[in-house]
């Protein structure tokens, strides 16, 4: 089985975006998380709508905190903007990586709208690398 985990402080932003994504794209076999080392109380409402504008219904979800088992387990981790080492110091295990991506918070649809767009691109390129490594069902 293989995990694949999106990291960013909050989890009201990037990592809900890009988990979305991730779990409309992946094929049986690959689990995704979406997790903050920080969690704010609730998804940024921009985000939600930005989200909802591509069918995804974010405004159930609730920010979670990471646990030091799931940054364990991942087999790819991918912090959204934040230093891997700010989102778990202990260390990984998997294939680490750093997405330097705006944070939404403050911004304006049209901001998040890009951004969201940016998020989309990355995980979409990441799945299918993930496949092409034979790291997930084909």
């Amino acid at each position: 089985m293989t995990t694949v985990a999106f990291v960013c402080v909050h989890n009201a932003g990037r990592s809900q975006m890009a988990a979305a994504f991730a779990r409309g794209m992946v094929p049986p076999g690959i689990t995704v998380i979406s997790a903050g080392t920080q969690p704010a109380k609730a998804v940024n409402p921009v985000v939600v709508e930005a989200m909802r504008e591509r069918g995804f219904d974010l405004a159930g979800e609730v920010p979670r905190k990471l646990t030091f088992d799931e940054a364990m387990a991942a087999n790819y981790f991918v912090t959204m903007g934040c230093d891997p080492e700010e989102a778990c110091p202990a260390g990984y295990r998997g294939d680490v990586r750093d997405w330097k991506l705006a944070d939404p918070k403050g911004k304006t649809l049209p901001e998040v709208r890009l951004i969201r767009d940016e998020v989309e691109e990355r995980v979409r390129a990441l799945i299918e690398e993930i496949r092409r490594a034979g790291k997930g069902p084909p």
